[in-house]
This record gives structure tokens, sequence and C-alpha cells, in this order.
């Protein structure tokens, strides 16, 4: 088997990273664990560095994207001299000891079946929003690709370095996922869906929790806006080589 290494953005996770860290590094085949600490304000480093992972830190906070690129780099160094590079299975700060139940995620992917795997969580969690993120995702993707995806902003996902590498450069912020799906389906690459026992934090109702999701909505908007009109023209000029 092939080694994976598991990449976590985190920002202020403290009270979760160690659980975190700890079940990732029980994964089969996870001899690498990876933490981004996107310019915490809390302990998030240290324990995380405590817990067995490498800690690579933004000085302030840059967004997912960014700390999904820094993690992936990071990997990229210590893979320099290997034979084959590691997959890269990006997981969550906040899903504690269900970090664990991620290996489902891997498997596709290291059977050269799926490029990347995206997780569908069999755990639901009661969530604080109305979806109206989830279903500009869906929606937006559905439209530019034709494929319908479950959970669109679920940041879980293993993916080869050939298909990280053809994504780059990533999305800001939380338009990430959202922005990779529709990248490598329209790269041709396959994309599989895979449930898995795994749950983080719900998302609240307080003014915290709302700005959150305003931040979400922002950036996925945006990570779509820029994709239509390449698919628009690249649509028209599949119809001009039509005899």
């Amino acid at each position: 088997m092939q080694d994976v290494a598991v990449i976590i953005p985190a920002k202020d996770e403290g009270d979760r990273i160690a659980a975190t860290v700890k079940a990732a590094l029980e994964l089969p085949g996870a001899d690498l664990v990876v933490v981004v600490d996107d310019g915490s304000r809390d302990g998030t480093g240290r324990v995380a560095e405590q817990a067995g992972a490498r800690v690579v830190r933004h000085a302030r906070n840059r967004g997912k994207g960014a700390a999904m690129e820094t993690g992936a780099e990071a990997v990229r160094l210590l893979d320099e001299g290997r034979e084959q590079p590691r997959h890269l299975l990006f997981l969550d700060a906040d899903l504690a000891e269900t970090a664990r139940e991620a290996a489902p995620l891997v498997e596709p992917v290291l059977a050269g079946e799926a490029d990347m795997t995206i997780a569908v969580f069999s755990t639901t969690v009661k969530l604080g929003g109305h979806g109206f993120v989830v279903r500009l995702s869906r929606d937006g993707i559905r439209r530019i690709t034709g494929w319908e995806a479950t959970q669109p902003l679920n940041g879980q996902r293993c993916l080869t370095r050939a298909a990280f590498e053809a994504a780059l450069p990533l999305a800001a912020g939380f338009g990430v996922e959202t922005a990779l799906t529709i990248d490598l389906l329209l790269k041709g690459m396959r994309v599989t869906e895979v449930e898995v026992p795994l749950a983080h934090r719900a998302t609240g109702t307080d003014w915290r929790a709302q700005a959150h999701r305003a931040r979400q909505f922002r950036d996925v908007a945006r990570a779509l806006a820029v994709r239509e009109p390449a698919v628009a023209a690249r649509l028209a000029r599949f119809r001009g080589r039509r005899p």
C-alpha cells in the first residue's frame, strides 16, 4: 500500500486537534500528519505537535484554500526522494476521535478507482443553518458539470497528487471544495462519494455562526462565478467545431 499523508487545516481548534491528530495517525498507511495552523490565536499548533503532527504555521489567517496548498507543499517537500508521492487525505480539525473512520475515503484512490473521493457523513448533526450555501454549491456543480453532489461542501477528501496538482491554484477560502469538484470533473478526472461515519462540531446559530455562513456563501459564489463563464466559452468553442 502506498503511504498517505493527512493534511489538517486548523484555526483555533486547540480543544479538538489533539484527538483528531491521534485518530488520523491510526489510519492504515497514514505515516504522516501535517497540521496547518492558519493563524490560530490559541495553542492549536503546539497541541497538534505534541500529539504527533508536523506543524506548519501561517502568521495570519489566510483561509482554507491557502492552508490546503501549504499543507500539500509541505508533503511534497517531505516526499522528495520517494519513488511514489503520497496520496493526500484532507480532514477537518474538529473531527476528533471520528477521524479514525476515514479509511474508506482512501481505499478507492489506492485501488486506482478514483482520482478524488468526497465524504458523505452517515452520522448527521443538527445544523443551525438552512442549507442555502449547500444548495448554492450543489446547484452550481450540477449546472456546470452535470454531476449531483450529496455533500458538496464536505472537506473530507482524498486525492492523488496528480489530481491535486491539476486543480491548482485552489479557490480562495470556503470556495475550495466546490471549485475542486468542478475543476477535476471538467478535466475528466474520476470523483467518487464515499459514505463514512465521521462527525464534526455542529454549526451554531449565534452571530459568529451566521457570519461564518455569510463568508461561505461569498466564497462559494465567487468560485462559481469564475468557472461558469469558462464553461460557456468552452461550449461555444465546441459548438464552433461542429460540422
